[in-house]
């Protein structure tokens, strides 16, 4: 996978890290430095092990599905991208007195960010790619996503959030597309 694919992946994967990131900020009576540490870190580790879990649960998923793996991938690619695009459709309110940066609530906000990240790494397997750099790439792209959806959902609320989540989710479709063309080529 080129540089310039794999940051795009990062990015596109790191929107919903930055959309949570702007509603938890939008949410929350004032932000600390602790509450964007605990987003942005719990944030990029998951994305970063989500990946390479995926890629180790497709490397057994690989032996079945020789031949058609790019189909597989592209269908992952696609169904993600929607399903973002669906969410961030969705209305979302804020809870008084609650800070999801703690506890249970951070654990589950850092596995429901990173699902997408699964997915990909299952794809990333069935395209026979190797997993270190591009775990560490989105791991990171997460945690400075993170950073940024914080800083500006003081300021933009849940709404910028929303647009991030959308363009991600078309980003990820395009790969999916973009893997097609190259097996058809």
């Amino acid at each position: 996978m080129d540089i310039l694919t794999l940051i795009g992946t990062a990015v596109a994967l790191g929107t919903d890290a930055f959309a949570v990131a702007a509603a938890v900020a939008a949410c929350l009576p004032s932000v600390t430095p602790r509450h964007t540490f605990r987003l942005a870190w719990h944030f990029g580790l998951f994305q970063s092990m989500m990946t390479a879990f995926g890629w180790l649960g497709g490397e057994g998923l690989s032996r079945f599905t020789s031949g058609f793996n790019n189909w597989i991938a592209f269908a992952i690619l696609l169904l993600l991208g929607l399903n973002m695009i669906r969410q961030s459709l969705r209305e979302e309110t804020c809870i008084q007195d609650f800070d999801p940066t703690r506890g249970w609530s951070l654990v589950g906000l850092s596995v429901a960010t990173s699902i997408d990240a699964l997915a990909v790494g299952i794809s990333f397997s069935l395209l026979r790619m190797e997993i270190f750099s591009p775990a560490l790439v989105i791991g990171l792209a997460a945690l400075v996503m993170t950073y940024v959806g914080t800083r500006l959902g003081l300021r933009a609320g849940i709404h910028l959030g929303k647009w991030a989540e959308r363009v991600g989710g078309l980003v990820l479709v395009a790969l999916g597309f973009r893997i097609l063309v190259q097996q058809m080529s």
